[in-house]
């Protein structure tokens, strides 16, 4: 998506200036690149754009006044490469990105531009970063999820459906951080009596072949782990397990509430956006990305649906009620 096209779905965000900041004189312009590994139709891109937008302006940093924001939207892994080596020819200031896949991308086209990450999981373990407190190089950011939350999908999953013997791992395994999160799981598997298998799914024909093969055998649910190519997915893995009655846990709420999955644990995306422009505001006043610190993500939330546990013939524990930090009814 272009940058034009953009601030239109932004909706004219720019009439919503203070007057006294768009009364001021021109200052030096700056540039910043946003990549965005998500559809660019989904409604929680527009808000995390939003979320950094808004927030930057906080800062003082406004469209049109003293900063010029140039965007990349895609979920597709084969357009990253491209949009990357397009950001980087625009030379700006700080780039903002979004997802391992498009940081992995861009790391092949830029080693000087500072880079600020969102969501990206196990930046050490991908070798993005030094350490979370020494990053290194050019780049600074905010994790996904620490590769031990693949365990606690597990775990979450037998709770609410405890007659679950075998689970199947959708993921993309070009992404080390996927795998991460599947080795977790199988750590946690044996004291929960579960066959974790996975599949390496790169499109929705893939996942659809994936789920159809493994729902063949009884007793089984699904894990659906971050990456580009879920997205865009999250409506057809939820009616696919719906169709096989297979319990489903997805690692975003929005993955999850708008197409009446089961269950999701995972951060609050839009708050490390929020976060992520306090980066990028220290960057443009001065600050190394390899002097800002990793930071991991601080709000998790819990979401169940009942409508569709019923469905399923599910018996949610009050404790796990309890727990959730939402109960779709």
């Amino acid at each position: 998506m272009r940058r034009r096209e953009f601030i239109t779905l932004l909706g004219g965000g720019a009439a919503a200036w203070p007057l006294a900041a768009r009364a001021q004189q021109p200052e030096r312009m700056r540039r910043i690149g946003v990549l965005m590994g998500a559809p660019q139709t989904d409604p929680e891109t527009k808000r995390r754009i939003e979320a950094l937008v808004e927030k930057l302006l906080e800062f003082g940093w406004a469209e049109g006044r003293n900063v010029r924001f140039d965007y990349r939207i895609s979920p597709e892994v084969e357009r990253m490469g491209v949009y990357a080596a397009e950001i980087v020819e625009l030379r700006p200031d700080v780039i903002v990105v979004h997802s391992n896949a498009f940081l992995s991308a861009l790391r092949q086209v830029n080693r000087t531009i500072p880079i600020v990450f969102i969501q990206v999981g196990d930046p050490v373990g991908s070798r993005f970063v030094d350490s979370l407190a020494r990053p290194g190089g050019n780049l600074t950011g905010f994790t996904n999820f620490e590769a031990e939350i693949g365990g606690k999908w597990l775990e979450l999953i037998k709770k609410i459906a405890p007659r679950v013997t075998r689970a199947l791992a959708l993921l993309h395994q070009d992404i080390a951080a996927n795998v991460a999160f599947l080795r977790a799981a199988e750590a946690t598997a044996p004291s929960l009596q579960i066959n974790v298998t996975a599949a390496d799914v790169h499109n929705t024909a893939e996942i659809e072949q994936a789920i159809e093969t493994f729902a063949q055998e009884p007793n089984g649910g699904l894990i659906v782990l971050p990456a580009p190519v879920m997205g865009p997915n999250h409506d057809r893995i939820a009616a696919l397990a719906a169709l096989h009655r297979l319990p489903c846990i997805f690692p975003f709420r929005f993955w999850m509430a708008m197409n009446g999955g089961l269950m999701s644990y995972g951060i609050d995306v839009v708050d490390l956006f929020q976060r992520g422009a306090a980066y990028v505001d220290r960057i443009l006043r001065g600050a190394k990305p390899s002097d800002l610190p990793v930071q991991n993500p601080t709000k998790f939330e819990l979401v169940i649906n009942l409508k569709t546990a019923k469905a399923l013939g599910l018996d949610v524990p009050p404790t796990l009620l309890a727990s959730a930090d939402e109960v779709i009814e």
